[in-house]
């Protein structure tokens, strides 16, 4: 927040805050909006296809940045961004609905990446732990008042609301950012444009076609979904192999597991944190308000742990405490599913979930300035797409198993039932559709602590 980064600092920290806001805000209202779209069995697509197509967006962007600057694909993604939410707040159905958080999704790619990339360039490499700690406490005041203002929007006013509310403020940011984006991390890196690499194009593309139909195929369960499922899988692992540094899924030293890693603490909690609001709505009768608020204190933990890791004095701990951080994070997802039994308090979701954001935060922010630190200058943008691909791959990938599960085992019928229940006629329980959803995500975060334990490159 010096004289020399305070404008460009006060620019991308409130386009973190749009972000955070929206994501808090819409994850309370979607209960709500799956319900009365006739969608709950579309549930998990409404945040799969976020993410499909944001896949698309991150390789995109990386080649953008490093070829031409930050610039445009920031600009173009935050109106994307802001498109896709007014889709989503018009749709009259499930499908279009949907179709908008895909749009949502490919503007977000954008726009993440190439905040990285202005990270990268604008700020020194002392700075960029407390750049990424403010990026997290970005996530605070959205987190607390987020959920209470949603639930309040779409108890009184209606959910569509959420959504077409939030497009307005993005032209703060935007008018703040962008010129001291152009006077600061403008331009290819080297001065000379360079062309786009058209085979990554083509590999992003197929990245997200292909976890598209994976998506598809894990939420309609018939055999006949074979055969989009493994023409995904045909265009998915190629692509993935690709796009992710050598030696990812073999967990590699250096930066192939800081990569691995950031898909597997983010796919474990993002595919849990989804059915949390929709646990607690369906399984316990909390409003949409209350069940959102519950997450609130997680913001605050989160940025704890993001400012633990950017301290000075931690930095030589930094790999014990990403290890901590996942075993604090698998902990909170296998307690969560505990509030299915009747006699245990909601509050203690609550209380786990702040935990488990506590991990989060130790975590996220590591891998983050891990990678700006093993990249270099020209390769900021692929290498930041390609943490990125792994962040959003996990999510759908994941959500896509816990979706296939929660269908599986009933969870088409919780929407249903719960319509029941508010009617006054009670309804059918359907708690192991949620316990078999949070069980395995918390076997893998304890994967992800492993792969903590390999982050430092090799010797020589």
């Amino acid at each position: 927040m010096g004289p020399a980064y305070r404008t460009l600092s006060i620019g991308i920290i409130s386009v973190v805050f749009l972000i955070a806001f929206e994501a808090t805000a819409v994850g309370t209202a979607m209960p709500v909006a799956a319900r009365e779209l006739d969608g709950i069995g579309l549930y998990a697509f409404a945040f799969s296809s976020y993410f499909t197509t944001s896949l698309f967006g991150m390789v995109l962007a990386g080649q953008w940045a490093d070829r031409q600057g930050p610039l445009k694909p920031l600009t173009v993604g935050i109106a994307a961004f802001a498109s896709g939410l007014v889709v989503s707040g018009t749709a009259g159905a499930m499908w279009v609905f949907v179709c908008g958080r895909a749009v949502q999704g490919f503007g977000g790619g954008l726009v993440i990446v190439a905040l990285y990339v202005v990270v990268s360039r604008a700020y020194e490499e002392r700075l960029r732990p407390a750049i990424m700690a403010a990026f997290a406490a970005s996530w605070v005041v959205p987190s607390i008042v987020g959920p209470l203002a949603s639930g309040t929007v779409t108890e009184h006013l209606g959910w569509r609301w959420v959504f077409l509310g939030i497009p307005v403020l993005v032209v703060v940011p935007l008018v703040v950012a962008l010129p001291a984006i152009r006077r600061t991390a403008s331009g290819p890196v080297d001065g000379e444009p360079r062309p786009f690499d058209r085979r990554r194009i083509r590999l992003a593309l197929g990245i997200s076609v292909g976890a598209g139909l994976l998506q598809y195929a894990a939420q309609d369960l018939r055999w006949l979904s074979l055969v989009p499922g493994i023409a995904g899988a045909a265009l998915l692992v190629p692509a993935v192999l690709g796009l992710l540094p050598r030696g990812t899924y073999l967990a590699r030293r250096g930066l192939p597991s800081v990569v691995l890693l950031r898909g597997v603490a983010a796919g474990a909690f993002i595919a849990a944190e989804s059915f949390v609001p929709l646990m607690l709505v369906t399984q316990r009768g909390l409003s949409p308000t209350m069940a959102g608020f519950s997450l609130a204190l997680g913001g605050v933990t989160w940025a704890g742990g993001s400012w633990v890791q950017s301290q000075g004095r931690t930095a030589p701990y930094r790999q014990r405490l990403m290890v901590i951080g996942m075993v604090l994070v698998a902990l909170a997802i296998a307690a969560a599913p505990a509030v299915l039994i009747e006699s245990v308090p909601v509050w203690t979701l609550a209380l786990a979930w702040a935990v488990g954001c506590l991990g989060m935060g130790l975590v996220i922010g590591s891998t983050s300035v891990l990678l700006l630190k093993l990249s270099p200058p020209q390769e900021v943008g692929a290498n930041s797409a390609a943490l990125q691909i792994s962040d959003a791959l996990a999510n759908v990938v994941l959500l896509a198993a816990g979706g296939a599960a929660f269908a599986a085992l009933g969870g088409g019928a919780v929407g249903a039932a719960h319509a029941v229940t508010a009617a006054g006629a009670g309804a059918a329980s359907h708690p192991a559709a949620f316990a078999v959803v949070f069980l395995p995500m918390a076997c893998v975060a304890l994967v992800g602590a492993w792969v903590a334990t390999r982050l430092e490159p090799a010797e020589g």
